[in-house]
């Protein structure tokens, strides 16, 4: 009998078959080549759940050009979604082009680790970033009272991308790191050869903290 335990960073995102306002789903056969973003907001209806879901549509546009999809998820029921996602076109003219998982049974809540009972029943605010070939590379967790800072996930998803490319490591805050601005860190040296080279190849603080423009 396979474990039943929620995904860690580096390993395949679970296969999932979820409802959604868009239809039925396939996860991650759906964004299968993409990069994907699925977020999980606490309940419909509820204030800093709409001021997230219009600050991600205004970003989509965005990932999109990443090559990204977002999707949305929390324990209510598709009809809820839809109406709600009605709403906020209505009154806040803006509109949710993204689809959202309706969770109802709270099956994808639970596989994915979004139920802390400590705070409550609704789904807790999380993050999956998920890569082109189905990999979870980062999570995120917040509480129900404190909204996302949704251009720290535009910001990762880029920064991935970046890091892959290139083979490098992405420092504080990157690309506005205070001090080294926009450049990205050369991993470290794995033998003595490396390490006296290094100096030599790039702008070095030390042999073991080298960093270069892109």
């Amino acid at each position: 009998m396979t474990e039943k335990r929620m995904p860690l960073l580096g390993e395949k995102f679970p296969e999932l078959e979820v409802i959604t306002t868009h239809g039925k789903m396939k996860l991650p056969e759906a964004f299968e080549g993409k990069w994907f973003v699925l977020f999980s907001h606490p309940a419909d209806f509820t204030p800093v759940c709409t001021t997230e879901f219009v600050g991600f549509q205004k970003r989509y546009e965005e990932l999109r050009k990443l090559g990204a999809e977002l999707i949305g998820l929390s324990i209510d029921q598709v009809f809820s979604h839809i109406k709600w996602v009605q709403w906020i076109e209505e009154k806040l003219g803006v509109k949710i082009e993204f689809p959202v998982i309706a969770d109802d049974r709270g099956l994808v809540a639970e596989q994915l680790g979004l139920i802390h009972p400590a705070k409550g029943t609704h789904t807790v605010r999380a993050v999956f970033i998920v890569d082109p070939k189905g990999t979870l590379r980062a999570m995120l967790y917040y509480p129900q009272e404190l909204g996302r800072n949704l251009d720290e996930v535009v910001r990762m998803v880029r920064a991935f991308q970046v890091s892959d490319s290139n083979g490098v490591a992405m420092p504080a805050n990157w690309p506005n790191n205070d001090f080294l601005g926009d450049e990205v860190i050369i991993p470290p040296a794995m033998t003595e050869k490396e390490a006296a080279e290094r100096p030599k190849q790039y702008d070095c603080y030390d042999w073991w903290f080298c960093h270069k423009k892109i």
